[in-house]
């Protein structure tokens, strides 16, 4: 059976100012699929995950979320597309002044019309989903690392998503943290069959989450690498790859390192 991309991107370039960081980049992602976006600093991971969530117009391209092209949308439209989906931001980004189930809910009460009642019971489910019940009234700072990451979470998912971003999860987690992290992505992937597209560096979570990658390459400014990272690392010709894979130095020039698919 042909799977179906949710997402589709379409010879998109992208950056800032007049700098091209990204050019002509395509790839889908698969409903329900586990997607990581991967490179080496500077390649533009960031850069496209800003693109994909609306927070930065492409200089060309398309990106196309479920069906809707986000550069043809105008303002009151982009938000209703951009309503199909959550974002967990690298250092959480929640409301200092605010509760854990006030963060929570401040998405459901922007956007429903949904009375306080069932609003609470909500946000009690999604502080469930990624056990924090019992944390409602705590402030973030009186949480942990792994803790505000789980609470951001649950605010990404307050809105029933089709698809969840995750920017760089385990950044500022001790190994058995993000390892949690980990199997805490994998365990809601499997339960909701929630498309995830996760930006990460960290190799321990690409081979515990990843189903498909893709690689990015700041020399060329485009995707040298796609597939399963375990293949990748085992079977890949093209020495950049090689050397994320393995963790290892390489003398070859990596200027030109051609695509893996």
């Amino acid at each position: 059976m042909t799977r179906k991309p949710i997402i589709q991107v379409r010879e998109l370039s992208v950056g800032y100012g007049d700098v091209i960081i990204l050019d002509r980049v395509s790839f889908d992602v698969y409903e329900g699929e586990l997607f990581v976006i991967l490179g080496g600093s500077g390649c533009g991971k960031s850069t496209l995950l800003k693109a994909m969530i609306g927070l930065i117009p492409p200089f060309s391209g398309q990106i196309i979320m479920d069906g809707d092209d986000l550069s043809i949308q105008d303002e009151t439209n982009l938000q209703k597309v951009l309503r199909k989906i959550g974002v967990l931001y690298q250092g959480a980004a929640l409301f200092g002044s605010m509760t854990v189930a006030e963060n929570v809910a401040l998405p459901i009460e922007e956007y429903t019309p949904l009375p306080r009642e069932s609003i609470s019971t909500l946000v009690r489910m999604k502080l469930g989903l990624v056990s924090l019940q019992g944390y409602e009234n705590h402030f973030p700072s009186e949480l942990s690392g792994g803790m505000k990451k789980r609470a951001g979470l649950a605010r990404a998912m307050a809105l029933n998503p089709k698809i969840l971003f995750f920017d760089e999860p385990s950044a500022g987690l001790d190994p058995i943290t993000s390892a949690e992290l980990d199997d805490l992505i994998l365990h809601l992937n499997r339960s909701l069959g929630t498309t995830m597209v996760i930006v990460t560096h960290e190799l321990e979570s690409i081979f515990a989450v990843a189903q498909r990658i893709i690689m990015l390459d700041k020399h060329s400014k485009g995707i040298i690498a796609e597939g399963d990272p375990r293949y990748l690392r085992d079977h890949s010709q093209n020495p950049f790859v090689k050397q994320f894979f393995n963790r290892r130095a390489i003398e070859e020039d990596l200027d030109t390192a051609g695509k893996d698919t």
